[in-house]
């Protein structure tokens, strides 16, 4: 288990993502990976209100229904540690105004089937509604006791920079955490500026898209044919020549260790200063069994370094 920044949550070192939840995965593919991931020590569930309201027939909240099903069929809430987001759900008023984070707060709740949200992100920055107004709103959140600490996704920099002074300023729950979109082959989006604010804040962070829409997996492969996966478009943008090339990185550390090609690309962002736990999701046990070597696989300086080198 690892500390999650400046909070008293310890979290498993791989962040099991429920995007997939009520979408590529039913309830019973669903309860099936939870139950193997909470077998193997997992124990830190991430969510959006807006999952997966993109998925042809569903409308939102199936992921966090889903999850509030597990928890009360197994009965393991203290077990947990569970993360979800407010703010980009389209049939809720997108956005981070107050009435919206407290309304969306308590649907969460409901669906979740839960007295509170250990970890509460603002999805992505709303730059129409004061920072003030939006970390005043968690703040509330937090005094009640519905909320343990607040999150950021999606953030740039100076924003982030300006949320956390005035958090301070201001004495209002901070943002704890981060999660952005970082993966072996897209880094630009954090590293940089952004990383060395989450180091400076001890920030914990929690990358997103870890295995950059399943690119990351070795599936996908020049002259290979996937169609039939849902992300197989996303991934194949990153069939290049420097994709090939990480591909191969990927596979010499994978032989070399016996293990899943999945766990080095996770095992690589685990390597990086303030990455806590990346988090990937599994539609089934048999992807999930790719993810969970990567909570006990650390990898050398040379071989983060190999990575580093066919990534750039």
């Amino acid at each position: 288990m690892a500390r999650l920044g400046n909070t008293e949550l310890n979290v498993f070192p791989i962040c099991l993502g429920g995007n997939v939840f009520g979408w590529t995965a039913d309830r019973d593919e669903t309860f099936d990976v939870l139950d193997r991931y909470s077998a193997a020590g997992g124990n830190f569930i991430d969510t959006a209100d807006s999952y997966s309201f993109f998925a042809p027939g569903n409308s939102g909240g199936e992921s966090e229904t889903l999850i509030g099903e597990w928890l009360r069929a197994r009965g393991n809430r203290d077990d947990i540690v569970i993360a979800t987001k407010v703010g980009r759900w389209q049939d809720r008023r997108p956005g981070l105004s107050a009435a919206n984070i407290k309304a969306a707060a308590e649907d969460s709740l409901r669906r979740l089937g839960v007295d509170h949200i250990d970890l509460y992100y603002a999805h992505s920055d709303d730059e129409a509604t004061p920072l003030a107004e939006t970390l005043g709103a968690f703040d509330e959140l937090v005094r009640e006791g519905k909320v343990r600490y607040v999150a950021a996704s999606n953030y740039t920099a100076p924003r982030l920079a300006e949320a956390l002074e005035i958090s301070r300023r201001e004495g209002l729950a901070r943002f704890d955490a981060l999660q952005p979109h970082y993966n072996l082959v897209e880094r630009g989006h954090f590293e940089g500026e952004l990383a060395e604010l989450c180091v400076r804040e001890n920030l914990a962070v929690l990358p997103y898209y870890a295995l950059a829409k399943g690119f990351l997996t070795g599936k996908y492969r020049p002259g290979g044919d996937s169609s039939e996966s849902p992300r197989a478009e996303g991934a194949r943008t990153y069939l290049d020549e420097r994709g090939v090339k990480v591909l191969a990185g990927l596979d010499e550390i994978a032989t070399l260790r016996n293990v899943p090609i999945p766990s080095v690309a996770l095992a690589w962002l685990l390597g990086q200063r303030s990455v806590t736990a990346p988090i990937a999701s599994a539609r089934n046990t048999e992807q999930l069994a790719d993810l969970l070597p990567a909570a006990q696989l650390t990898l050398t300086s040379a071989e983060l370094e190999r990575l580093a080198d066919a990534s750039r």
